[in-house]
């Protein structure tokens, strides 16, 4: 399990940085704090779903979406 929260942190962080944004700027899009998405992106929080969910429509993603980066991080 471990090793998918830290896939999920490191896909936010690929998907942001193809945006060219921020920490902050995605924590504002996603109504999030700016320090919770650097834990997530750390793999030192676990994202509730509907969390998940805001970092998706975020990064202009359907869930489903940021989901299967994760997975294709973890293989």
């Amino acid at each position: 399990m471990t090793g998918f929260i830290h896939s999920f942190g490191r896909a936010v962080r690929e998907l942001r940085e193809a945006q060219g944004w921020s920490q902050e700027l995605l924590a504002e899009k996603a109504d999030l704090n700016r320090s919770y998405i650097g834990e997530v992106e750390r793999g030192r929080a676990i994202p509730s779903l509907a969390t998940a969910a805001k970092l998706a429509s975020a990064l202009e993603l359907p869930l489903s979406g940021l989901l299967a980066h994760c997975e294709r991080r973890a293989a």
